[in-house]
């Protein structure tokens, strides 16, 4: 395995962590955005919370990453949870935002980029999420693309997602992933996934069908000694999908409202989601919980594997 940067002192990792990390114990990181930005409250707490149980109950040592009071805290406590969850004037913090909290002394919820980014500082080698970031509709013009892509190009980490939400560009996300040499592998399938539906409509060239498999090729990633992350693309079962051509319904009809309101930039991620989630009368939010179920499941199994 590739060494850790060693944490500075504006990172915290917790006793927990710190010890499971030091006996070679598995450890499995969780993003704090889909709690402080994803979903509503009381809910998000219920949902974090329920996710480290998950994470215990597989024998792995669950680590939520977030910033409290601008210091950056792998593997939050209880209580830290419950103040990325239910305080006001939580942030969203990508990589490029966690100075500016420090120095501000905010409490933010760490994205894909942000937790991958401090889970590799702490040591930790397996990460879990719901989806990933990727290429905008019309980044051609705009050149919108998540930060999680640069960072998850010089971040050794295994990252457990259901795909990137369908409100992005897919094709052209995965076309960045090849280009940034990020390696996809389906976990039990060859197509890749779009968060709500199972099959994006896009073939990936390899799948994986078991933890040990995943792990092998992390391990050969680290023989390599190269530095990109290995994506583990895991769709949601398909008796829990939504329906795919109301999904497609639903899409066509909130990119049209978008775009009729002039909604561009960073705005339109948490527009469009909200569209879907009303248009859907909330059917879009259990799918969401259980991709991130699932997920959380998959990504503790990976993580006994690759400490194994």
């Amino acid at each position: 395995m590739p060494d850790a940067v060693s944490p500075s002192p504006a990172i915290r990792v917790s006793a927990e962590v710190r010890t499971a990390l030091a006996e070679g114990r598995p450890v499995l990181a969780l993003e704090s955005t889909i709690l402080s930005h994803g979903l509503p409250r009381p809910r998000n707490l219920e949902v974090g919370l329920a996710a480290e149980r998950q994470v215990r109950d597989a024998g792995v040592v669950p680590a939520t990453i977030g910033v409290i009071g601008g210091e950056a805290v792998v593997g939050c406590s209880a209580g830290e949870l419950e103040r990325l969850c239910t305080v006001d004037g939580v942030v969203k913090a990508s990589v490029r935002d966690l100075p500016i909290a420090r120095a501000k002394r905010l409490d933010a919820g760490t994205t894909v980029a942000a937790t991958a980014w401090l889970a590799h500082r702490a040591g930790i080698r397996t990460m879990s999420t719901g989806g990933l970031g990727g290429v905008h509709r019309g980044a051609s013009e705009t050149f919108d693309e998540s930060a999680d892509l640069p960072v998850l190009a010089d971040t050794p980490i295994t990252l457990v997602s259901a795909g990137v939400k369908s409100i992005l560009d897919i094709g052209a996300t995965l076309e960045r992933l090849e280009t940034l040499n990020i390696p996809v592998v389906g976990y039990r399938t060859n197509r890749y996934p779009a968060f709500y539906v199972t099959d994006s409509g896009f073939e990936l060239d390899y799948r994986v069908d078991s933890p040990d498999e995943v792990a092998a090729l992390a391990r050969a990633r680290d023989e390599l000694g190269q530095r990109a992350a290995v994506l583990v693309a895991n769709p949601v079962a398909a008796e829990a999908q939504l329906d795919p051509a109301e999904h497609d319904r639903i899409l066509a009809a909130a990119l049209a409202a978008a775009a009729e309101a002039g909604v561009t930039g960073h705005d339109s991620t948490p527009f469009l989601l909200d569209w879907v989630q009303r248009a859907t009368g909330g059917r879009s939010l259990a799918v969401n919980l259980e991709v991130y179920r699932g997920n959380v499941a998959l990504g503790a199994e990976i993580a006994r594997a690759i400490a194994g």
